[in-house]
């Protein structure tokens, strides 16, 4: 009898795996032909790549003055970008900082930015340029 509610048991166990885990592959997006996973902590997409030589003047300007150390026309130039949309990698807090790209004609800061992680303001690792107030993002590359 002990053999027979064991194998029930093993039974009942192998199903609701089972079940537990068709439900967490169809919550990660496996579909049949689709191998890549998605997850619900998945860092943001890589944004889009825009080379240095396609910004604006004013932000190869920003990316002079920002590896340089400044200085900066704006007071809150160099100040913590918290990466509050997620369009950016994740990263621990205070490792983004934003600066502003001048627009011409525009008498407030305007929408463009460029926005650098990395632990050394003036060595970032990784800068992204958004010409829509943090909407979007595209990685600077050289």
């Amino acid at each position: 009898m002990l053999c027979n509610r064991w194998s029930h048991w093993r039974r009942i166990g192998a199903t609701v795996l089972l079940a537990f885990s068709a439900v967490l592959i169809g919550a990660a997006g496996l579909h049949a032909g689709n191998v890549q996973a998605k997850s619900w902590f998945a860092p943001a997409a890589a944004p889009d790549a825009v080379a240095i030589d396609q910004l604006p003047p004013q932000a190869r300007s920003v990316l002079t003055l920002i590896h340089q150390g400044g200085p900066f026309r704006h007071d809150k130039d160099g100040v913590v970008f918290g990466n509050r949309e997620r369009l950016l990698p994740a990263h621990p807090r205070a490792y983004y900082r934003e600066y502003t790209v001048r627009t011409p004609g525009e008498r407030s800061r305007g929408a463009r930015r460029i926005v650098c992680g990395g632990l050394q303001p003036s060595a970032p690792d990784a800068c992204f340029y958004t010409d829509d107030h943090y909407a979007s993002f595209r990685r600077i590359v050289h």
